[in-house]
């Protein structure tokens, strides 16, 4: 009888080890300087992750956006106002510039080709910052108030590569493609 319950033993215990991971990647994950924020989502494309914090009466919202990166490489995190997808993004883009020190950013993306030179944002962005730890890029920022609620559509990028401290075209593989969707703050 022992020997047939061993695959059900071990599979509740990958599949355990596998729960437990998972929310370590995002609702437990530490950052530093006693950052914390109550929400968390895991992002389905590019090793992603948006953690957050809504103020109701501000509509304000302070953010993590953190991704699986290299040192060399460049991410970004925007809210689009005025439809889905890239064109329209008010974007957060974070790089180690050519001196060493990783730079964060605001950026509007008005095309397929864009300029990713530093431009203010249709609505305010404050605290912003980021840093490199555990080969993942990270983006804080504080952003409001929102005019449209608490639902925003969000676009989430990565890039292979920096050049002259301008972010470089990103892959056009499915995974870029597809790294948008709408995001409610008042809600896990």
């Amino acid at each position: 009888m022992a020997p047939s319950s061993t695959p059900v033993l071990l599979f509740s215990l990958l599949a355990s080890l596998f729960v437990v991971t998972s929310a370590q990647n995002c609702s437990n994950y530490t950052f530093t300087a006693n950052r914390t924020f109550t929400s968390c989502k895991k992002l389905p494309y590019l090793e992603a992750y948006l953690h957050w914090n809504y103020n109701f009466p501000s509509t304000k919202v302070s953010i993590a956006y953190r991704a699986k990166q290299d040192s060399t490489s460049w991410v970004a995190w925007a809210i689009n106002p005025t439809g889905q997808g890239m064109i329209g993004s008010q974007a957060l883009v974070a790089f180690h510039n050519s001196n060493g020190s990783t730079i964060a950013y605001t950026t509007q993306i008005t095309s397929y080709s864009p300029s990713m030179l530093k431009a203010n944002l249709s609505f305010q962005v404050s605290y912003l910052s980021a840093e490199y730890s555990n080969s993942e890029m990270i983006i804080f920022a504080t952003i409001g108030p929102l005019d449209n609620g608490t639902t925003v559509n969000h676009v989430w990028q990565a890039g292979s590569s920096v050049s002259s401290n301008i972010p470089q075209m990103h892959s056009l593989s499915s995974p870029h493609l597809h790294s948008f969707g709408k995001i409610d703050f008042l809600t896990v």
